[in-house]
């Protein structure tokens, strides 16, 4: 072995091959020995030289696609033994609804809103792993909700501030909507005070607002398409004017909402409606109290189609859908004087369906008083008829 480069023996006995090459694979034996002699060798043991994965084909940076069609990534790679191939979407939850096909490349089809984000493509044998990343932009869609929000309490005031989310393809404006967090019943985003941000800014001054009262601040992005997603949920308390006579208050802390979305909103087709099924929320500071439910059609806006639901339910059945159409739904929750994020959002079509019957939608039988009297106008006139009918005769 000393002849060889790279190649050492350790004081235990062990050997150590620094540079794997063509000299390395083969059977090795061991053999100990003292001033006594030796007891015989080891058994044969075999070094295999194998390759770890490298990448043939990599994914580009970048990949921009409308949603609804069809996007097809490579990724391809070779090793000794052969690599396996793997996509996973970075930080998704839960099994992706992605597709491999047998050249190991991702398919996304169709391309939806949800598999916008980074995606790595991995290569693993036997010997090593190794990772190429990839983003993904689907472009026509609503806006991404925005992140890292951050409010500085000021002098009756506070600045929010944040940073934008994908755009969806289109021009994007924002809006930050805020509430005093008081002990009365909860108050939906829509009941919210909402202020528009400047074109291109990333931050908004709120001011005239009431000292040590706390306040829940929320940002929501918007495009030509609609609106994104709610912020995640940011309270503080601004601060008041100082008294002489006491010291001045530290400054208010940021702190978080504990009260985490429904889960696990599901929809099942019924010969009545679309019923809705959900889990109540893992965590909350207060007793919750109650839900809100929230439709969009065709990719609109987002509107509140049910706002007291008790706190109770867990599901809720939703008739009158319009054929040949395409729904999303999520939930809102409420604890006390606490507002959730959103729950998961599920899509329902009614392509080919039968129209669901609603009472809001369908008119109702006339009410009895009004049905009298229209079979009794109905009845005086033939009666008049008649009559008119005769005299004529009578003056021939």
């Amino acid at each position: 072995y000393s002849q060889l480069p790279g190649w050492s023996l350790r004081p235990d006995g062990s050997i150590v091959i620094a540079t794997g090459n063509d000299d390395a694979p083969g059977l090795y034996r061991c053999t100990p020995y003292n001033s006594y002699g030796t007891a015989g060798e080891s058994r044969p043991t075999r070094v295999l030289l194998k390759d770890p994965p490298a990448f043939t084909v990599r994914p580009k940076e970048e990949y921009f696609q409308e949603v609804g069609r069809e996007l097809v990534i490579p990724c391809a790679a070779h090793g000794d033994p052969p690599p396996t191939i793997t996509w996973v979407k970075v930080g998704s939850v839960g099994k992706s609804s992605a597709q491999v096909d047998g050249n190991s490349s991702l398919v996304l089809h169709p391309l939806i809103k949800e598999q916008h984000g980074v995606w790595e493509c991995t290569a693993t044998n036997q010997v090593a792993s190794v990772t190429s990343a990839t983003s993904v932009h689907v472009l026509g869609t609503s806006p991404h909700a925005v992140t890292n929000v951050s409010v500085l309490p000021l002098l009756l005031a506070a600045n929010i501030s944040w940073e934008p989310g994908f755009d969806g393809g289109y021009f994007q404006r924002f809006s930050v909507w805020y509430t005093p967090l008081v002990r009365s019943p909860p108050r939906a985003h829509h009941d919210w005070v909402s202020l528009s941000v400047p074109a291109g800014a990333q931050h908004l001054l709120v001011e005239n607002l009431q000292p040590h009262t706390s306040y829940q601040f929320s940002v929501l992005a918007q495009n030509k398409l609609g609106s994104g997603p709610f912020s995640q949920i940011v309270t503080s308390v601004p601060r008041g004017f100082p008294v002489t006579t006491v010291p001045p208050e530290p400054p208010a802390m940021t702190v978080h909402v504990f009260l985490s979305p429904p889960r696990a909103l599901t929809a099942n087709e019924t010969v009545r409606g679309v019923l809705l099924r959900w889990d109540p929320p893992a965590r909350a500071s207060v007793a919750l109290s109650g839900y809100a439910l929230e439709l969009r059609q065709d990719k609109g806006g987002w509107e509140v189609l049910e706002r007291s639901i008790p706190g109770t339910d867990t599901q809720v059945l939703v008739p009158g859908l319009i054929k040949d159409a395409f729904y999303e739904f999520r939930l809102v929750a409420f604890a006390g004087s606490y507002i959730s994020d959103p729950s998961n959002t599920v899509n329902v079509s009614t392509a080919g369906m039968e129209v669901y019957p609603s009472r809001t939608q369908l008119p109702e039988l006339l009410p009895q008083p009004v049905l009298a009297g229209v079979i009794g106008g109905i009845c005086f006139l033939s009666v008049a008829v008649i009559f008119s009918t005769m005299a004529a005769c009578i003056m021939n």
